[in-house]
């Protein structure tokens, strides 16, 4: 017996942080909610439907926020709970297929072709799917299901919120057709001004287009992946592998800092963040990169690969010392600070370890495990003791 034609479920969490806020907090459910760094240059990281009724929602600037919707309440972000919150929800993924591939905390591509013998549609794995998020955590999830991957997102993003919407196998094109062609992926506004010159709005527009003349005004790499897209021609299958590419962390300044003792605070503060977040989440990495924005809004970018993966605070300040050594920061004004780990495998995996690495590496894990039972202030380093624990910016 074949597997489903609609082989490929992209799940959608909704107003995934704020939703995490109200399992915690029931008397926000029903009332707009924002999460998100509360400082004058904090943004909104989540808000829930009835914000983004009032035109609030995620990278808005909170002070505009606050203008749209001054009766909704904010809430700082809770990082931590909300990567647990995810690791439960990922556990139901794979619950019902080991091809996961997930895009972010709260999100992922699920192949689900293999239920065939199970379940008699895959509108019924669906909502088996999302009953089960919603019985077992309390987080309502949006699906989308398709046969072709890119256009279950797209499915997902019409099934919000709280819902599921199938194109069924043959009615891809009708389906895409009428969309607008900005809702494509890589479709951003210059090229989608470039398209509008050319008289395309929609999908079925863009279809209608010679590949040829839209690489002269695209590029030929461009024409060839939009000329595929509205031809509903995806080739990909779910990677599973592919969940989580990288952890990082960034704060955003409420002054900007100049100072070179408080830059490398700032950014000790960081890493020491990173390796909670990288313990919490059982992996460790070998590319650091560390992002810096200056006052005039310019941003820069730094990554070092290492011979070992590393997760522990130590580590990674080594390697992010050395980063922050190749840029004049203090002499620009940094206004944003961040700091991240790509190239993971799980911590778990073996590596090579020298003694010296041992003996940090265990200091490191008994301050985790003192952070998990008792909160992330439970144990702070001596050299930020006494400095201005500015509140994160919400990633």
């Amino acid at each position: 017996m074949q597997g489903f034609a609609e082989r490929f479920l992209h799940v959608d969490m909704d107003a995934f942080f704020v939703e995490v806020e109200r399992r915690r907090d029931p008397s926000l459910i029903g009332k707009p909610v924002v999460v998100g760094g509360l400082g004058r240059r904090g943004v909104v990281a989540s808000a829930s439907y009835e914000a983004r009724a009032r035109g609030v929602h995620s990278a808005m600037p909170i002070g505009q926020a606050r203008r749209l919707c001054p009766h909704a309440v904010f809430v700082p972000p809770s990082h931590g709970v909300y990567g647990e919150a995810s690791g439960q929800v990922f556990d139901v993924f794979h619950r019902f297929t080991p091809l996961v591939e997930g895009l972010s905390v709260d999100e992922a591509f699920l192949d689900i072709a293999g239920l065939r013998l199970h379940y008699e549609s895959p509108v019924a794995v669906a909502g088996d799917l999302r009953r089960t998020i919603k019985d077992t955590l309390g987080l309502p999830a949006s699906v989308g299901i398709s046969a072709v991957k890119f256009i279950s997102k797209l499915a997902s993003e019409d099934a919000k919120p709280d819902g599921m919407f199938l194109v069924a196998a043959g009615d891809e094109l009708a389906y895409l057709h009428p969309m607008p062609v900005s809702r494509l992926w890589g479709v951003g506004a210059a090229t989608h001004a470039t398209l509008e010159t050319l008289g395309i709005e929609t999908v079925g527009d863009l279809a209608a287009v010679a590949e040829g003349r839209l690489a002269q005004r695209v590029g030929p790499s461009m024409a060839t992946h939009l000329a595929r897209l509205a031809g509903a021609n995806d080739p990909r299958g779910v990677e599973p592998d592919g969940g989580t590419k990288s952890v990082s962390v960034e704060e955003t300044y409420d002054v900007d800092l100049t100072d070179e003792a408080d830059i490398n605070n700032a950014l000790l503060r960081l890493c020491d963040r990173l390796a909670s977040r990288l313990h919490r989440s059982g992996y460790a990495g070998q590319v650091v990169t560390l992002k810096i924005r200056f006052a005039d809004f310019t941003t820069f970018t730094r990554s070092e690969t290492v011979q070992e993966e590393m997760a522990a605070t130590t580590a990674i300040w080594d390697e992010a010392r050395r980063l922050l050594g190749r840029v004049e920061a203090s002499e620009r004004g940094v206004r944003l600070l961040g700091i991240g780990v790509s190239g993971l495998v799980t911590a778990s995996a073996p590596r090579q370890m020298t003694l010296d690495e041992r003996t940090r590496d265990a200091a490191a894990n008994v301050v985790e495990e003192v952070r998990d039972r008792f909160g992330d202030s439970a144990v702070i380093r001596a050299s930020l003791i006494g400095q201005n624990r500015k509140k994160p910016r919400d990633e």
